[in-house]
């Protein structure tokens, strides 16, 4: 992609993204009003409306990535997009509640360049109100109360319940050294692509898509989730730190087993073995552990395998909504925030 071809995309996918937060951020703080004044405080800072303090303009918000699919999920299954702006915001509250908890369980101090809600207002408040965004997910889909309303709502409950399972095996796994690529993919499915899915699953069903549609939209989520979850594993290891918002080899340090670790250790190579004693202390690795690990992976092909892979499950999502697209539907956006998943700066 030419250099003037790659500046268009991101500024259509910009756009994009700039819409869904634009449509869905009115609808969240009228729901959010009905919080406890110290719950909608916690609530907004992590939404990225407000400081600590609950002035300030707003910053640290995130991409509205997931909105801003199920917008286009709506019109890719032909009807409109603002039709969707209830699931766009239940999917953003489901996703911020795990970051909330995601952030507890793993003790991050930073995101989005600035302290996390736990840190920012302690755990248990950071938990509570993590919970009151999952608990306002039903009330906002209800803003828009259709006939396919009901399964909105169990196929958010389930997306939720399988990105806990992820989170868990995720959890799990930093107390193994037997972890296994097949099931490091499932649990990547699971933590993010049940929600990119459902993200897309629920903008078809607001606006009445057929069956076939809802779970093909859901099928095409699930696969984007996978080469989303490859990419953010990449920049765990070799991101901008500018970029990320969180130091350099973050996921090193703490000896996660992100998928390209993963991939590595099961190849049983000489990079790989000396990869493996590095992640068999019972300890955060120190910076020059870190780097030594860093250029293991690169050795050993991690990154290559990564972002190959990334590619690969990319374009098995696009055949996915190639081969169920409607006549009358327009996926010329979902295409775009389809790109923009694979190509985040490292």
């Amino acid at each position: 992609m030419g250099a003037r071809a790659t500046d268009h995309h991101e500024q259509r996918t910009g756009l994009l993204l700039e819409q869904a937060r634009g449509r869905t951020d009115g609808l969240l703080r009228a729901c959010l009003q009905d919080l406890p004044p110290r719950m909608r405080l916690i609530c907004g800072y992590q939404l990225g409306w407000w400081d600590a303090d609950g002035t300030g303009p707003p910053v640290g918000a995130g991409k509205a990535l997931r909105p801003a699919l199920a917008l286009a999920a709506a019109r890719a299954a032909g009807g409109r997009a603002e039709d969707a702006v209830p699931a766009g915001a239940a999917v953003e509250l489901a996703h911020n509640f795990s970051l909330v908890h995601d952030d507890v369980v793993d003790r991050d101090e930073t995101r989005r360049h600035r302290p996390t809600a736990w840190k920012a207002f302690g755990v248990p408040d950071a938990i509570m109100a993590g919970d009151a965004m999952l608990a306002m997910t039903s009330r906002v889909l209800v803003r828009h109360d259709r006939p396919t309303l009901g399964e909105s709502v169990r196929r958010l409950g389930t997306a939720v319940a399988q990105l806990c399972e992820g989170q868990h095996l995720d959890c799990s796994f930093e107390h193994r050294a037997d972890v296994g690529l097949a099931e490091c993919l499932e649990m990547a499915e699971a933590k993010t692509g049940a929600l990119l899915g459902a993200a897309c699953a629920l903008g078809a069903l607001a606006v009445d898509a057929s069956g076939g549609q809802v779970g093909a939209m859901d099928a095409f989520g699930r696969r984007l989730g996978l080469a989303f979850q490859l990419v953010d594993d990449l920049l765990g290891i070799w991101g901008d730190p500018a970029v990320t918002g969180k130091p350099v080899g973050a996921d090193l340090r703490v000896r996660k087993m992100s998928l390209p670790v993963v991939a590595v250790l099961e190849t049983g190579t000489e990079p790989a073995r000396r990869l493996r004693a590095l992640y068999s202390v019972d300890r955060c690795l120190t910076t020059a552990e870190v780097t030594r690990a860093t250029e293991l992976l690169e050795l050993a092909g991690g990154r290559r395998w990564a972002r190959g892979q990334a590619e690969a499950h990319l374009l098995a999502a696009l055949d996915v909504l190639d081969r169920s697209l409607p006549s009358g539907g327009d996926a010329t956006d979902l295409r775009a925030l389809s790109a923009l998943i694979t190509r985040r700066k490292l």
